[in-house]
């Protein structure tokens, strides 16, 4: 019960203090549903409006997951895949919206993917897909999708997420540098102009934590060595015998 009206408590103020970050149905319903504290090992603050640190990644906070759904705007029974599941909260409302058996959710690293499947379990959304996976990748094993969420930025779109979007679907994930947006790609038209967001960016295979270094990154800083010092010209060239 404690619990309860703690969730209760974060909704309203997501609905009401917070200039509406969340309509009441569907997104409200499914966060007020959504045992947090299963996803945030920090107790009664599991429902404050904070982010937290767990598995070397960021545990969205509740306006940040709210807001994400929001402009998702999914259906019951659309199938949706998460890009950078993190510990599985947003997985978990969406699963309340969509249905658990409909969302599919990667990760690039692999003790975030068995830390989300567990929380996902113990919260009662068991059916939710986690695979760990290179997100700019997708999983077309499963697509097209109905709704594809990014949880990272990146410059631009990736190719296979575009590819896997069904003609009528929509993607919605932060796109940019330093001054990061939230994009929505719906029907082929590209909005970049959403609510600044501050995200990490989208990770490609061997930039993860806990994996060694990817070989080709050593070779791309010989290769680049290299090439810059064969772009050389003038006084440092003179002495050279090119005999």
């Amino acid at each position: 019960m404690e619990y309860a009206v703690a969730r209760d408590g974060m909704v309203d103020s997501l609905e009401h203090d917070l200039r509406g970050v969340v309509e009441p149905d569907p997104v409200g319903t499914a966060m007020r549903a959504v045992p947090r504290h299963e996803f945030v090992d920090a107790d009664h603050r599991a429902y404050n409006d904070r982010s937290f640190e767990a598995y070397g990644t960021r545990v969205l906070a509740p306006s940040t997951a709210g807001a994400l759904v929001q402009a998702l705007a999914p259906n019951p029974g659309d199938d949706v895949l998460i890009v950078g599941v993190g510990v599985g909260y947003t997985a978990a409302v969406l699963a309340e919206i969509v249905g658990p058996e409909h969302v599919h959710a990667v990760d690039i690293a692999r003790r975030v993917v068995w830390a989300a499947r567990d929380n996902l379990r113990r919260a009662g959304y068991a059916e939710t897909l986690v695979d760990r996976r290179d997100g700019a990748r997708g999983l077309p094993e499963y697509a097209p999708f109905d709704r594809i969420l990014v949880e990272a930025a990146a410059l631009d779109v990736p190719a296979a997420l575009r590819e896997q979007l069904a003609p009528d679907g929509r993607l919605v994930m932060p796109l940019g540098a330093g001054d990061q947006r939230l994009a929505t790609v719906e029907a082929g038209d590209e909005v970049r102009d959403g609510q600044a967001v501050s995200f990490a960016p989208l990770l490609v295979e061997g930039e993860q934590d806990g994996v060694p270094a990817r070989n080709r990154t050593a070779r791309e800083d010989r290769e680049h060595a290299r090439r810059h010092a064969e772009r050389r010209r003038g006084w440092e060239l003179d002495w050279i015998d090119w005999d």
